[in-house]
Order: structure tokens, then sequence, then C-alpha cells
């Protein structure tokens, strides 16, 4: 028989190549989708493609983030998850498209600020590994107010609140980066494809919310 602390130590290497292995293919296809939403954004910014506009945007996304965990588990979940991150780089092509032809710098600042802070935030918690799931309940709730908040703002055109939101969907994203990001690396997160999700939507979410910040600022 193998001593007690020999299976132990067995046991944690197993786990430790489970979590290596969920992130480098987090990563993996991460970067994949990021690439095939830059080229569905170009793709709409370039033929002028018109934006789908809010209703449809919601219920083809809530109806694929569905299909995803649904089938998460499947050989083409991750199908699913191109369809989805394609689509969302459709929607914001043509917002990228407005800002490029009246200001580029909205752009470029929103797009940087969005590389360093993912980069530096997933840098932290991977080489910490500290645990950020007590964030998990307050990303909720912050999450759902502060999308109710944005339909109102779009609805009865609320400016104001409409910037106050995207404030609060940029300490949001970056709350839900490293509640994610420490999932992942501490084993709460097991499923590569639910958590590349999370993290595409945490960069879509920020990026569009910061060009929306310096978008209102240079006006």
């Amino acid at each position: 028989m193998q001593p007690d602390n020999q299976r132990i130590d067995y046991g944690a290497a197993a786990a430790t190549e489970t979590r290596n292995r969920v992130l480098r293919n987090t990563y993996a296809l991460l970067g994949i989708s990021l690439v095939v939403s830059a080229v569905m954004a170009y793709v709409s910014m370039s033929f002028g493609l018109p934006h789908p506009g809010l209703l449809i945007t919601l219920g083809v996304y809530f109806g694929l983030l569905f299909a995803i965990h649904k089938f998460q588990d499947a050989d083409f979940a991750i199908l699913l998850v191109f369809a989805l991150t394609g689509f969302l780089g459709y929607t914001i092509g043509p917002i990228v498209g407005y800002y490029l032809a009246v200001n580029p710098n909205v752009v470029v600042n929103a797009f940087t600020m969005t590389a360093v802070t993912f980069i530096g935030l997933s840098a932290f918690v991977i080489m910490t590994k500290k645990d950020f799931n007590f964030l998990g309940g307050f990303l909720f709730a912050g999450i759902l107010a502060a999308f109710v908040a944005g339909l109102i703002a779009y609805f009865f055109n609320m400016p104001g609140l409409a910037m106050a939101v995207s404030y609060a969907f940029v300490m949001l994203m970056v709350g839900l980066i490293l509640f994610e990001t420490s999932r992942i690396v501490n084993g709460g997160e097991t499923n590569y494809v639910l958590a590349t999700v999370t993290l595409f939507v945490s960069i879509y979410n920020l990026f569009s919310s910061l060009m929306h910040i310096f978008g209102m600022a240079d006006e």
C-alpha cells in the first residue's frame, strides 16, 4: 500500500494539472474568440452594416448564452461560443466605426485601458492565487441593478444615468475578471467554455463602457 501522504500528493498534483489545463484552454479559446469578434467588428464596420438594435441584441445574446450553458459539455459548445463572440463583435462594429470617425483616440484609449486592465488583473490573480469568490453575490446583484438602470437610461433617454451605468459596469467588470480568474486558478471553475464566455463578456463590456465614457468626455 502507498503511504497516505503519497496518495495526497498524487491528488494534489492531479488537481493542479486540472486547473492548469482549464487555464490554458480558457485563454486559448478566449484568444481565438477575440479574433473572431474583431473580424466580425471589422466586417460590420467596413460594410456599414446597421446595429441590430437593443432588443434584437439582447434576444440573441441571452439565447446564445442559454444555449452555451445548456450544452456546455457538448462538442459543439465551442461553435456556440464563436457564434456569441462573433455576434457581439458585429454589434460593436458600428459603435467603433462611429468613434473612429469622430475621434479615433476614444477607441485607442478604451482599447489600451481594457488590455492593460485585463492583463494586469489576470497576472495578479494567477501569481498570487488570491481568492475573490466573496465577490460573487455582490457582482450578481450589481450587474443586475446596472443592467436595469441601463435599460431605463436607454428607453427614457437619460444620458446622465447612462454615464453612471458605464462607470458602474467598468467597476463591475473589473470585479468579474478577478472573480472568474480566481475561480479558474483555485479550482472553482472546471469548464473552460463557461470561463471563456465570462471573461469575454467582461472584456466586451469593459471596452464598450470605456468607449462610452471617453466619448462623452470628448463632447
